[in-house]
């Protein structure tokens, strides 16, 4: 560095000096003071006339300016220790995780780089998460002035922040007082140094003293940033005047550079060790403390070796450097990489902006897949510096855009969301009109309807969600579990039915015909109206019908009656139930069920007589004949069978009509009365 330079030029101006075979000025010749003042005079012509060239070189300017920067910390070495994570991909309640546990556990002066880092991060997420909260507290016809959100993320670090810089202007403000003393100090040393050319002793004890003063000036702490340099170069130059000055006594001076050359061999010892380190990071660390130790601590050698112990270290650290700069060129593929990604999912973004859903489900999943490239994108990792902020802003237009697109459609679904409100609020006060009704087959099928109508209406406003579903929902329940007591109830009776109807079927099997046919026919009506009036069984037992019909049926015929009057016996069981019931409705359903089965009997026989046709030239012999004659006659019969049953019926609400013409009757002449 330029150290070397000047030391080389202290050196020969010394020479020039105190040469006696060149002619130049004798110590005779000039008065301590004046040749002491004369010697300043060329130095420091000579200085601001070097070749600075040597410091162009980036690793070294970068070296120098990151010691100076640290100077006003004497631990400074710690903070590179600590991992600086991919913030850019944490979440921001990560972040303030992250946040949170550097400003606990580690020293405040080692996480500047780390807090500042951090807090870029999370204000870049938290104003993009702000503007999208605002957008949509615009679109749901809020008034922008008005807009406050807040949030726990932010909240939480602001406090955290708020510790780290009470404690970093704690830390600072007691270092303050520190590096001002030690400021003073180190300027003292400074004069005690720049006194020892004017004392006149013995030149082993001004070497002595000079001595101790470096191990003063090593030992002196660090002072402000501000005045490192300067103090540092003001020391310099006073050491290359000393050593000048101690040229007349080489013996000292070439044990001093005996030892500087030793310690200087060892750092770049241990600097050409250092460019084979795997860890750059840690190598170029260790590096600027050698180069540190090399500048502050070590004095300068003699000519012969300065060149070459200087040009070894500046190979050594230029190697090193070359390594970094290869790293951080395949750091720029990478970045260059990870730029692609990113381009990619803002396309993503802008494509799915373009066909925003104009349905809730698939908006809703439009919206996931907007997260989903969020989180991709910041995990996608660096890009290049000189991009990263147009990069930056193009992802955050790119999903605001996305938000205007989705904001509208829930702005226009907010109408039809007020509509659904009231057509659910119509359903909801029937659902509670009829949720106490006993009309029980009306009102069920009236239930179910009116269940399935609020399933198909749409969404409601979110704040009446929840009250009027729980509403409509506990009306509905109300009124199904007053049908479910009543159907256990019915369960119960049919259950009660079918032991009486199991009991009444064991008995019929036992039954034997006596011989005399119509005390054989009494019994088995009385048989047929013991098991009409048990009732219904439950639906999975109704087979008991079947072989209680099957028994009868058996019986019937045994006793030579023909199916017609067999059928006509068991109907009158009906008609008396019907006339017990005095159910007109009943009534009507019935007759329109026997007129069915006749107009299916004559439309069977229509058909069956027509297929005869074909079969005009056929013998009646012939079993396709035969089989269709049989089957006419049995449509015939049934035909019959139906038609008796119907004018049964008639006789029965004709007698039915009459009842109620004598009520009427009775009951005028009772008002006429």
């Amino acid at each position: 560095m330029l150290e070397e330079k000047d030391r080389e030029l202290h050196d020969n101006v010394g020479g020039e000096e105190y040469s006696e075979t060149t002619g130049a000025l004798k110590d005779s010749e000039k008065s301590p003071e004046k040749k002491s003042k004369k010697k300043k005079e060329v130095i420091e012509k000579k200085i601001s006339e070097t070749d600075t060239s040597i410091e162009s070189d980036d690793v070294l300017v970068e070296i120098d300016e990151s010691n100076a920067e640290d100077a006003e910390d004497s631990d400074t070495h710690q903070r590179h220790h600590i991992p600086q994570l991919d913030y850019h991909a944490l979440s921001m309640e990560n972040l303030v995780g992250e946040l949170q546990r550097l400003v606990r556990n580690e020293k405040v002066q080692a996480i500047k780089r780390h807090v500042d880092a951090i807090k870029h991060e999370f204000d870049l997420k938290f104003q993009e998460f702000l503007e999208h909260k605002k957008e949509d507290f615009i679109s749901n016809g809020g008034n922008e002035i008005d807009f406050k959100y807040n949030s726990v993320a932010k909240r939480q670090f602001n406090e955290v922040y708020a510790d780290y810089k009470e404690k970093r202007n704690q830390h600072y403000k007691s270092l303050e007082k520190s590096h001002k003393d030690n400021l003073t100090n180190r300027l003292e040393i400074i004069e005690e140094l720049k006194g020892l050319v004017n004392i006149e002793e013995d030149i082993n004890t001004t070497y002595k003293n000079f001595k101790d003063i470096q191990e003063r000036w090593r030992n002196a702490g660090p002072v402000p940033r501000t005045h490192y340099n300067d103090v540092w170069q003001t020391y310099q130059h006073h050491i290359e005047i000393f050593y000048d000055f101690l040229h007349i006594n080489r013996e000292l001076r070439d044990l001093d550079f005996k030892h500087n050359l030793e310690e200087k061999t060892k750092i770049v010892e241990q600097a050409e060790i250092l460019v084979q380190e795997e860890n750059l990071d840690k190598a170029f660390r260790e590096l600027q403390t050698l180069h540190k130790i090399w500048k502050e601590d070590i004095g300068p050698v003699d000519k012969e070796h300065r060149d070459a112990i200087w040009e070894r270290f500046s190979n050594a650290t230029k190697a090193l450097h070359h390594r970094r700069q290869d790293h951080f060129k395949e750091l720029e593929k990478v970045y260059e990489q990870n730029l692609i990604k990113k381009q990619e999912i803002i396309a993503a973004i802008h494509e799915l902006t373009e066909n925003v859903a104009d349905d809730h489900k698939t908006l809703q999943e439009q919206i996931a897949k907007i997260e989903e490239f969020r989180n991709a994108f910041f995990k996608a990792g660096k890009v290049p510096q000189k991009v990263n902020e147009t990069t930056w802003a193009a992802f955050k237009e790119s999903v605001r855009k996305f938000n205007r697109n989705k904001n509208s459609y829930y702005k226009n679904l907010k109408n039809e969301q007020q509509e659904n409100l009231d057509k659910k609020r119509a359903l909801l006060a029937l659902a509670i009109s009829l949720k106490d009704s006993e009309e029980w087959e009306s009102t069920t099928m009236e239930m179910k309807r009116i269940q399935g109508e609020w399933k198909k209406i749409g969404h409601v406003p979110r704040k009446y969600s929840d009250k009027i579903w729980k509403e409509f929902k506990t009306a509905c329940n109300h009124y199904f579990n007053r049908l479910h007591a009543l159907k256990n109830e019915a369960a119960e009776e049919e259950n009660d039915n079918l032991e009486k109807k199991n009991a009444c079927l064991e008995r019929i099997k036992e039954f034997e015909l006596s011989g005399k046919r119509e005390k054989d026919l009494a019994v088995l009506k009385s048989y047929i109206e013991e098991w009409k009036d048990y009732g219904r069984v439950p639906f999975n037992k109704k087979n008991i019908n079947q072989k209680f019909n099957k028994i009868v049926d058996a019986l019937f015929r045994k006793l030579n009656v023909s199916r017609q009057e067999a059928e006509l016996l068991k109907y009158g069981n009906k008609i008396q139930e019907l006339s017990q019931k005095e159910d007109e409705q009943a009534i009507y359903q019935e007759r329109t069920f026997i007129r069915r089965k006749i107009d299916e009997s004559k439309s069977e026989i229509r058909q069956l007589e027509n297929n005869l046709q074909f079969f005009s030239n056929a013998s009646e012999d012939n079993p396709l004949v035969q089989e269709v004659i049989k089957k006419v006659d049995d449509h015939k019969a049934e035909l019959a069978t139906w038609k008796a049953k119907l004018k049964k019926l008639n006789i029965l609400e004709n007698n039915l009509n009459k009842t109620v013409a004598v009520e009427e009757t009775e009951s005028s002449d009772s008002e006429e009365a």
